[in-house]
């Protein structure tokens, strides 16, 4: 049950940062920081790629090694396509590299943290 549940919120993740990233937002919260919206593309991506981690790894049952390896994939494809989006489709948003680098930042910051895992686990 839990396999389809997390497949299930992949899906519905992947579906509404796709919709987030490609209709007109009229005002973000302004927190203080200057280029904000490049760490809200880095955090996305880190939850996008460890969702996408987690299910190939759990519900689909692939090594890990492999699971990183085309969640990561697909996190940094999808970012790109998303952008290659807003800049054809829409009139309210521009395709900017600077996305795509943030958000694979967040990918990579994933690989790490997956990475550093598994070579230091916490003992139950």
């Amino acid at each position: 049950m839990l396999k389809k549940i997390l497949f299930l919120l992949s899906i519905l993740y992947t579906i509404a940062l796709a919709i987030v990233c490609l209709i007109k937002i009229n005002k973000l919260p302004d927190i203080g920081i200057s280029n904000a919206d490049k760490i809200y593309h880095c955090l996305s991506y880190i939850i996008l790629s460890l969702l996408w981690y987690n299910t190939l790894l759990h519900t689909f049952k692939l090594k890990s090694q492999q699971a990183l390896r085309y969640a990561s994939g697909f996190s940094i494809i999808f970012g790109i396509v998303i952008e290659v989006l807003q800049g054809a489709l829409t009139t309210s948003r521009a395709a900017d590299v600077n996305d795509v680098v943030a958000n694979s930042v967040g990918v990579l910051f994933t690989i790490l943290v997956v990475s550093l895992k598994k070579i230091n686990p916490t003992k139950n």
